[in-house]
């Protein structure tokens, strides 16, 4: 029988031990940030110090230029777990999310996990998901057929304070345009068609749609584009909006009544309304129940400490293509502090993802996972 302990002891130690490659790793990507789909120094970071470590690695991967795997196997495997690592930043705000510890935290475990994986038959995958923004990388991962030979799948994500279980939104993300005429405000106003009008027409009707909302939906966003000239009637508006809910199938429901709003604004003004997606949808989470028990202990044995302020625990709202992933594989996705004051998508909260108290997260969030991938491997093969 193996002694658990005495493996999570040379895991801890393996994380000690790449500390100084991994917070390297942290700084370059939060110092390089790159938006979705366009991540190719940063993909390329990670995959680069996993190879330095022995993983193998397919990059390209099933054709999408910033997605990466990397695998490290092992003879007579028994157990396939999969690291997520995500990497892209938010425009303008760049890693306000922290996804630069994300990937550290991420390669870190896989590293440690490494140095017991031939003697407890663990293969080990790290998978680089790009665009996770609202651009739904693991989404277009999954329907090329990404993450179906995993058996168990992790992440951990930064947060103001520790929530252990993730409860997503699920959510559709999408691109509004509406497209008028131009006419010259004072002197030829008839003529126009104002797409700007449309815009706020929808607005003022969503206003009023959320008070038949219930409390357990969102649906917010902004107008990207309002016109070029005041003395121009707008002739196109565009804007990008997000409709959430606790489930797809409630989700759906409240597409239809946002919709309404939206061509609501094209009837009055007879401007044309356009609505893309800007990926598929977000699922719900579904968690391992099991797997997330384990985690909570494993932070708690490194001190993390899951008694929080509730209104500072809400981040495990936030919604995550890491939710379509739970829907085939087994997975958790625990939420882990860097304190302070600030929340994530705030300029203060990617300062707050470099600096010692992000590297004592890093280390305990590459060691918690590495440990959590173990005892679940250890239930799931004996």
């Amino acid at each position: 029988m193996n002694d658990l302990g005495a493996l999570k002891r040379r895991i801890a130690s393996r994380v000690t031990a790449t500390g100084d490659e991994l917070i390297g790793l942290s700084n370059r990507l939060h110092d390089d940030p790159e938006v979705g789909w366009q991540e190719h120094r940063s993909s390329a970071a990670v995959a680069e110090l996993l190879g330095d470590h022995g993983f193998v690695i397919e990059k390209p991967y099933l054709g999408l230029e910033t997605a990466f795997r990397a695998v490290r196997a092992t003879e007579h495997s028994r157990f396939n777990v999969g690291f997520l690592a995500e990497y892209d930043a938010l425009p303008g705000l760049g890693h306000a999310c922290g996804h630069n510890l994300i990937s550290a935290m991420s390669v870190g475990g896989a590293i440690a996990l490494s140095e017991i994986a031939d003697e407890f038959g663990i293969t080990i995958t790290v998978i680089g998901t790009p665009a996770e923004e609202g651009g739904g990388g693991k989404i277009e991962l999954l329907e090329r057929g990404a993450f179906t030979e995993l058996d168990f799948a992790l992440m951990a994500h930064p947060a103001p304070v520790d929530v252990a279980e993730a409860e997503p939104f699920a959510v559709t993300h999408w691109h509004v345009q509406y497209d008028g005429r131009a006419a010259h405000a004072a002197a030829y106003p008839e003529r126009g068609i104002n797409a700007n009008d449309a815009f706020v027409i929808a607005q003022l009707a969503i206003a009023l749609l959320r008070q038949q909302l219930p409390s357990t939906v969102r649906v917010h966003g902004m107008q990207t584009r309002g016109g070029e000239a005041p003395n121009a009637i707008p002739e196109r508006t565009e804007g990008r909006w997000y409709v959430r809910a606790e489930t797809t199938e409630q989700l759906l429901d409240l597409e239809d009544r946002v919709t309404k709003c939206f061509e609501a604004g094209a009837l009055a003004t007879g401007a044309k309304l356009t609505i893309t997606p800007e990926s598929k949808r977000y699922s719900e989470m579904r968690t391992d129940s099991a797997a997330l028990a384990a985690y909570r202990a494993n932070a708690l044995a490194l001190g993390r400490s899951f008694d929080v302020d509730p209104i500072a625990a809400t981040m495990n709202r936030a919604s995550t293509d890491m939710g379509n992933v739970s829907q085939v594989v087994d997975a958790i996705h625990p939420y882990i502090g860097v304190g302070g004051d600030a929340s994530n998508h705030q300029p203060a909260f990617a300062d707050a993802c470099v600096g010692e108290a992000a590297e004592q997260t890093l280390r305990d969030g590459a060691t918690a996972l590495a440990w959590t991938a173990l005892d679940v491997a250890h239930v799931r093969t004996s």
